[in-house]
């Protein structure tokens, strides 16, 4: 039997298709402690009927956005920076952008790394030894660092991409101090500038360790008969051992461009945006007849170079929690996720977007299966999402906010999301001379019609 699965931030959707051609879906809580280890172990189970034994023979394909979501998020493996002394603050200056040529404020996303550790040492382009590698400081450094409680460590060290050796010495430092991820520059990236180069090695070093449990998790539980490949930013298959952190940000969404384009072309449309709005992000992409890939892109701040489809991630979700901060309404970038989720998932979860379509009728509760609550058995409660609402505009009221109605607040609340999901269409089709008028707009995910 042959299994495809969607593991998002909040929801897991599962197709199989049977021996005898029949195909099954299964949609469940990417998280639901207390009633299954993995959701799509547990749809697996429910398709084959099989409870308590290994499971049967079986292809596995899996796409997710587990990587996507902790860079969103920010929440990945605190990551030390190990680089040429000199150059500690080289990848947080970058190259100077101006992303918005008149706006004088130039806001830097939050440093990927947790730390710096500037190491002595300089290789010079030609390949001569500058400063020779100082590895008794380099390893009290490291040391320092661990005891602090540092677990993921990114070495990148200038020319490091052509003279590997104190780059290779370094690492097995590294190790010796007890890091469990220790992510290189000259074999995660090998290529020419530090900047672009670090950015790679810093985010596969803060990625990696997320995707490891994962990938641990879903094979122990899948058990030693399902042959299981997970899809890359770059649109192809790997194995879990060779699943890492930089190759893995745009899993899920890779996939459904992939999917998007299939269908759009048996449909007759052959230029189309996708827009996949799921419960932590929104991606887009473009499609005129053929994939596009890029080689080097940013993703929520982070710099990456590695093959990917060309693909524009926006941390605005059915999940993302909706909030009144500094007299300013705001939503996202954090995500309500699986668990609590939003408010009307029956978990004391906060108000999401999820939370505004409901109240303004754009999600039905008698529509959707009964998998919420604490035992899993519930339907959408609307009622808290009212009570939630009412106490919102009354904050906003008492703070010298507008006297708003609940309905009106949430209208906000989905015109800011509606407002940064589109910004995002903008970029991958407007802003590259693509004329939209001539195109079909393919909508899938969790919650993307309601948004249209």
């Amino acid at each position: 039997m042959k299994f495809w699965v969607d593991r998002g931030g909040t929801f897991t959707d599962v197709v199989a298709l049977g021996d005898d051609g029949a195909v099954h879906t299964v949609k469940l809580l990417s998280e639901n402690p207390g009633h299954y280890a993995d959701a799509a172990v547990e749809a697996m189970r429910r398709i084959l009927g099989v409870r308590d034994a290994d499971l049967p023979a079986a292809e596995l394909r899996v796409g997710t956005t587990v990587a996507t979501n902790a860079l969103l998020e920010r929440k990945g493996e605190p990551t030390l920076l190990a680089i040429t002394r000199g150059f500690g603050d080289a990848l947080r200056i970058g190259y100077q952008e101006r992303p918005e040529l008149f706006v004088r404020r130039i806001d830097i996303p939050p440093a990927v790394y947790a730390d710096v550790l500037e190491i002595t040492e300089r290789v010079s382009a030609d390949g001569d030894v500058l400063d020779p590698l100082d590895a008794e400081a380099a390893r009290a450094g490291l040391q320092a660092a661990h005891d602090k409680g540092l677990r993921s460590v990114a070495i990148v060290l200038m020319h490091g991409y052509r003279f590997a050796e104190h780059e290779a010495a370094l690492a097995k430092i590294a190790r010796e101090a007890g890091f469990d991820q220790v992510s290189v520059s000259h074999e995660v990236a090998p290529l020419i500038k530090l900047v672009a180069r670090g950015d790679t090695t810093v985010a596969d070093a803060y990625l990696s360790p997320v995707l490891r449990r994962y990938v641990g998790n879903l094979r122990q539980n899948l058990g030693p008969n399902v042959e299981t490949l997970f899809m890359q930013s770059s649109g192809g298959l790997a194995d879990g051992a060779s699943f890492s952190g930089k190759d893995a940000i745009l899993s899920g969404p890779a996939g459904g461009v992939v999917g998007m384009a299939r269908t759009a072309m048996e449909a007759g449309f052959d230029k189309v945006i996708g827009f996949d709005m799921g419960g932590t992000s929104t991606d887009v992409a473009h499609f005129a007849g053929s994939y596009e890939r890029d080689h080097e892109t940013r993703i929520a701040g982070a710099r990456l170079r590695v093959p990917m489809m060309r693909v524009d991630t926006v941390a605005a979700g059915g999940g993302s929690i909706c909030r009144f901060v500094d007299g300013r309404f705001q939503v996202g970038p954090e995500s309500a996720g699986a668990v609590p989720g939003p408010a009307c998932y029956r978990r004391g979860g906060p108000l999401a977007v999820t939370d505004c379509n409901l109240l303004l009728g754009k999600v039905q509760p008698e529509q959707f299966p009964k998998v919420f609550g604490p035992n899993g058995d519930e339907a959408l409660d609307a009622t808290v999402v009212r009570e939630k609402f009412a106490q919102l505009v009354a904050e906003v009221r008492a703070a010298g906010g507008p006297d708003l109605t609940p309905e009106q607040a949430a209208e906000g609340f989905v015109d800011i999301a509606v407002a940064n999901m589109a910004n995002a269409i903008k970029r991958i089709s407007v802003s590259r001379g693509h004329d939209v008028t001539q195109y079909t707009l393919a909508c899938f995910g969790e919650i993307g019609r309601a948004h249209v």
